[in-house]
């Protein structure tokens, strides 16, 4: 299992469309890939379930993967939040 610590770096947090790609992204693989915020923990595959996190800007996350892609699934996620979304 990986284990990642990630910041909501975009002004506008974690909203509809970062939510979508960090969904979409996620389920390109097979490995369970969770995101915690405080004590909520939702699949990074529902779109429903990451926008319900309610992440704003400077939020740490916990990202949590474990799979046999694992690895690339973490790194994915992660270049999302380190580009903020392609949103600035």
């Amino acid at each position: 299992m990986i284990e990642k610590i990630l910041t909501v770096k975009n002004r506008a947090g974690i909203h509809a469309r970062p939510a979508s790609l960090i969904a979409q992204t996620a389920n390109k693989f097979s490995s369970e890939i969770t995101l915690i915020k405080d004590e909520i923990e939702v699949n990074a595959k529902s779109i429903m379930g990451v926008i319900a996190m309610a992440a704003g800007y400077n939020t740490t996350i916990v990202l949590k993967a474990e799979g046999s892609d694992e690895q690339e699934a973490a790194a994915a996620i992660e270049r999302l939040f380190e580009t903020k979304f392609e949103e600035e």
